[in-house]
């Protein structure tokens, strides 16, 4: 089964940066999905944040991360990355990995795969 394992979550402060990590199994074709991350605060829908191209090439970031975050990917350790300087409280939330065999679009429908979540968390 594919498996989609994200790591790299936890408690810092306003300021500071992360570096959330995404590993796919060997049963999928790493480098011909697009990948996203997404998140979910509680009592709050789950949110787009990024999303790469299958080459890595392009790349899309919603507007409250864009200047802040980086996402970026390396096929040959299937592994998929999301760089996040200046951390603000409303950044809290489970990071989820996810990945899509159409486009790296903004829609949380359309991935096939997800991972488990990793938590961060942004103190004041």
């Amino acid at each position: 089964q594919v498996q989609l394992v994200e790591s790299g979550g936890g408690l810092v402060q306003a300021g500071d940066s992360l570096r959330l990590s995404c590993t796919a199994s060997s049963g999928l074709r790493f480098s011909n999905y697009a990948m996203a991350w997404f998140r979910q605060a509680p009592g709050k829908e789950r949110e787009f944040v990024a999303a790469i191209s299958w080459s890595g090439r392009l790349s899309d970031y919603v507007a409250s991360v864009k200047g802040r975050f980086t996402i970026s990917r390396d096929n040959a350790k299937n592994t998929l990355y999301l760089q996040m300087n200046s951390l603000k409280p409303e950044d809290t939330a489970v990071y989820y990995c996810a990945a899509s065999s159409v486009s790296y679009i903004n829609s949380r429908h359309e991935y096939d795969y997800w991972g488990q979540g990793t938590q961060v968390t942004v103190s004041s």
